[in-house]
């Protein structure tokens, strides 16, 4: 393109040339409109003024928040210190800082959620002075975290905490020890099976088994269909290890050459007689 202007007239080469000495050789405010540099200012305080702003937005919330702890929140809060080994202040923290805050509400209310999940795992955070790298990314980290959620959107990785209702009744203070169970379990480094395989053969069966009566079921342990359902739980937590030993490899099937024992068979009556003679392999193999 820049040859084919010059064959029509040399000026263009020769202011080509000039503006490209002028940015190369002098500051960019030799070339650029001032304006520009005035809109970048401009862009960067007002990206300081609203990072402030919500610094003090967010302050606001955590203290409403705050204000709104009663005993039910309590209660979830002394349970979880408990069962991760955290501080009651760390995690009440956790809880008004949470961008699901409103589901405890939800889980609270008349006929309320049914469960309410947290995961307390690495998760990777933004340093608290970090600043913005060339590309656009900061500095990060992986750091332990408590935090709620739905149980779908994240990849579970440490350990999940859990409440469920036990009624559709409101949950209050006076009630909440009653109306509400606790229970978790561990995950770490992904390991579901193995956390669930735990949690139901060292916990819940054998709390299911200890229960003295059936509730409505006036036999107890003694009921036909209560022992049903403890047979298929304990027939489910069996699967579950299998299905783990599995994939980690620990059962392994012995290769066989098959070609020593069937490259010279020719007939049926040779399969019979293989089958005969090998009934070990046939009986793991067939």
């Amino acid at each position: 393109t820049e040859g084919k202007y010059c064959r029509r007239g040399g000026n263009l080469k020769t202011r080509s040339t000039e503006l490209g000495s002028a940015v190369t050789g002098s500051s960019l405010t030799a070339v650029l409109p001032a304006s520009i540099f005035t809109t970048v200012k401009k862009t960067v305080v007002l990206s300081s003024e609203s990072r402030k702003e919500l610094a003090k937005q967010a302050k606001v919330t955590k203290e409403e928040r705050r204000a709104q702890i009663d005993g039910r929140h309590k209660y979830l809060i002394s349970r979880l210190a408990d069962g991760i080994d955290l501080s009651e202040q760390q995690v009440e923290e956790a809880i008004i800082t949470d961008d699901k805050f409103q589901l405890i509400e939800q889980f609270f209310g008349p006929s309320g959620l049914k469960k309410l999940l947290f995961f307390y795992q690495d998760v990777l955070q933004q340093k608290s002075n970090a600043s913005l790298r060339s590309d656009g990314s900061t500095n990060s980290l992986l750091q332990k975290k408590l935090f709620l959620t739905m149980g779908s959107t994240e990849d579970f990785t440490g350990t999940c905490a859990f409440f469920l209702r036990t009624s559709d009744e409101v949950i209050t203070a006076s009630n909440v020890s009653q109306e509400v169970n606790f229970g978790m379990f561990d995950c770490t480094n992904g390991n579901i099976l193995q956390g669930l395989e735990f949690f139901l053969s060292q916990i819940m069966i054998p709390a299911l088994k200890s229960q003295q009566n059936g509730g409505a079921v006036k036999e107890g342990l003694k009921n036909s269909q209560i022992q049903d359902f403890l047979y298929s739980v304990d027939k489910f937590v069996d699967t579950l290890s299998s299905s783990r030993q599995n994939i980690e490899d620990k059962i392994q099937l012995t290769k066989v050459d098959v070609d020593i024992y069937v490259s010279n068979l020719q007939n049926p009556s040779d399969y019979i007689t293989a089958g005969e003679k090998f009934p070990h392999q046939s009986k793991h193999n067939g």
